[in-house]
C-alpha cells in the first residue's frame, strides 16, 4: 500500500467550500485504478491547513494512472480554485508498525 500525503494550504475563509469540493471529488477517487480509501484532516494549529491522505495500490496507480485522468482534471476543477499555493506532496509506504 503506498500513501499520498498532500499537504495543502487554502485561502482564508474557503473552508467549508475546500471541504464540500473534497466531499464531491469522491467519487472520481473511487473509480480511480488502486484507489482503496481517502481521508481529509484539517490542521488544529491552522484552520487553512490540511492533510490529504489517499490510499493506493501503487506509486504509478496515482502518478501515472490518476494524474494522467480526466478525473485529476475534475478534481483539480472542484478544489483548485481554494489553494493558496500548490501542494506539497510526498508518497509514503509502511516500514514498522509496533503497534
Amino acid at each position: 500500500m503506498i500513501y499520498e500525503l498532500a499537504h495543502i494550504e487554502i485561502q482564508p475563509g474557503t473552508q467549508e467550500k475546500f471541504e464540500a469540493g473534497v466531499q464531491a471529488a469522491a467519487p472520481l477517487f473511487q473509480r480511480a485504478k488502486g484507489c482503496h480509501g481517502m481521508e481529509l484532516h484539517q490542521t488544529l494549529e491552522d484552520a487553512n491547513a490540511y492533510l490529504l491522505v489517499v490510499h493506493w495500490e501503487t506509486l504509478e496507480d496515482h502518478t501515472v494512472h490518476f494524474r494522467g485522468s480526466e478525473d485529476f482534471k475534475a478534481w483539480r476543477a472542484l478544489v483548485g480554485e481554494y489553494f493558496a499555493k500548490p501542494p506539497q506532496v510526498r508518497h509514503t509506504t509502511t516500514v514498522a508498525k509496533p503497534f
